[in-house]
């Protein structure tokens, strides 16, 4: 079967940037399963997968805007530490969840801490850059009524979130 929409695809992989450094990889760990289509993963390496088949492997780089976006400096904000009520000690490298502009939520990560101004990014940690993945396709199937109803794939025996 060919990896097309709707299809429940399993891969192993390993996530690069451009200096070569291993970002993130399944080695060691269950393939990663995703719903075909169904914007489960970045958009530059879903169009790279779609029609291949189980056993093949392929080297691709996704570009920024194809994968976390261009970083944008609009998504960092300095705020003060009031904002941030009922936390007692606030370091970087913390997230919060925090209002969107579009009213919907997002993830933002404190980047510096200077007395009560606290610099937080909303950008992905991986925005702006280039990603070089290395992936073979472990399984191809048809999704579910389930896994379609829910807009993502289901681990072995059903629903388990």
């Amino acid at each position: 079967m060919q990896i097309a929409e709707n299809a429940v695809v399993a891969i192993d992989y390993t996530l690069r940037n451009d200096e070569g450094e291993i970002l993130d990889s399944s080695e060691g760990a269950q393939p990663l399963a995703y719903l075909h289509g169904a914007a489960n993963i970045i958009p530059g390496l879903e169009q790279a997968l779609a029609g291949k088949c189980a056993g093949d492997a392929l080297d691709v780089s996704i570009e920024p805007e194809d994968a976390y976006g261009e970083y944008s400096v609009e998504l960092v904000a300095t705020l003060n530490r009031s904002m941030f009520e009922g936390v007692d000690e606030l370091q970087p490298g913390m997230q919060f969840h925090a209002s969107a502009p579009d009213g919907g939520m997002q993830v933002v990560t404190i980047r510096d801490v200077d007395g009560d101004q606290v610099t937080v990014d909303g950008n992905h940690p991986l925005a702006g850059q280039r990603l070089n993945f290395q992936v073979k396709v472990v399984s191809v199937r048809a999704a579910t009524e389930e896994e379609l109803a829910h807009g993502h794939a289901h681990g072995e025996g059903g629903h388990h979130h």
